[in-house]
């Protein structure tokens, strides 16, 4: 325990207390309270009579830790808290750590409910039409306009295409696609229409040359009830010609119905 010196304030308030001492119920034994009694040299500080204990103190101020508490300040922390500050700025985000392990595969979930009907599709396409032919023979055109007759079918399930003229005829309003192929003759010109009644609706044309070539050439038209599709060859200067023979079919003309209207 540590010395505490004593000031002129405190040697006034505590003198009292060392020179009449503090009252007690019985005196102790074999003390004497008498002045000027004798005591041994041995004997407490607490021993000693008022008056000789307030000399002894004075004398050596050492002694008073003896009689005082160390005395030590308290003070009230919370009435020091001040109030609280403003939210200070956000700081930077920090940088983005390495990717953990992927966890284990959870439970199976429950079985959703059943989803509404969807809404109906189209109606399936009921009306059809089509036809496949070919030419297994040569032909050279004669003066002016030659339709192209045909002699091998593919299909014609309901005789749409006559093949004694050449004709497809549309049975439905819609639209339809054709397609025809045919084979170059060496040295010989080769000018073919693909007609839409009597109005030639595309060409199909190879210059003459001393190697015969494959030709090809289609088109979709919107046709009516009643029309009629098929293949002529023009003359003009040159002889013009297509070429096929009797093991392979070379000319072929096709068509089909692909989207009916309503009339």
């Amino acid at each position: 325990m540590g010395t505490v010196t004593v000031g002129p304030h405190w040697a006034v308030l505590l003198f009292p207390l060392l020179v009449f001492g503090v009252p007690t119920e019985e005196p102790t034994a074999g003390a004497s309270n008498s002045p000027g009694s004798c005591r041994q040299c041995c004997d407490s500080v607490d021993s000693l009579a008022p008056a000789d204990a307030a000399d002894e103190v004075m004398a050596s101020p050492s002694a008073l830790p003896y009689i005082l508490p160390e005395v030590r300040p308290y003070i009230n922390i919370t009435i020091l808290k001040g109030d609280k500050g403003d939210r200070g700025l956000l700081g930077a985000p920090g940088k983005l750590g390495k990717d953990g392990p992927r966890g284990d595969r959870g439970p199976q979930g429950t079985k959703g409910a059943k989803g509404q009907a969807g809404s109906p599709g189209s109606p399936c396409q009921k009306r059809f039409s089509a036809f496949s032919v070919g030419r297994k023979t040569a032909l050279h055109s004669s003066e002016g306009f030659q339709p192209l007759l045909f002699d091998t079918v593919f299909v014609n399930p309901d005789r749409h295409f006559d093949m004694a003229s050449g004709h497809f005829t549309t049975p439905l309003r819609g639209l339809y696609f054709f397609s025809l192929n045919v084979h170059s003759w060496n040295f010989k010109e080769t000018y073919v229409h693909v007609m839409h009644n009597e109005e030639a609706a595309v060409i199909l044309y190879a210059q003459p040359s001393d190697r015969s070539i494959m030709q090809s050439q289609s088109v979709m038209l919107a046709l009516a009830p009643g029309d009629r599709v098929w293949v002529r060859l023009f003359k003009r200067e040159r002889e013009n010609a297509v070429y096929s023979d009797d093991v392979d079919t070379y000319i072929t003309f096709s068509g089909h119905l692909i989207k009916p209207e309503d009339d």
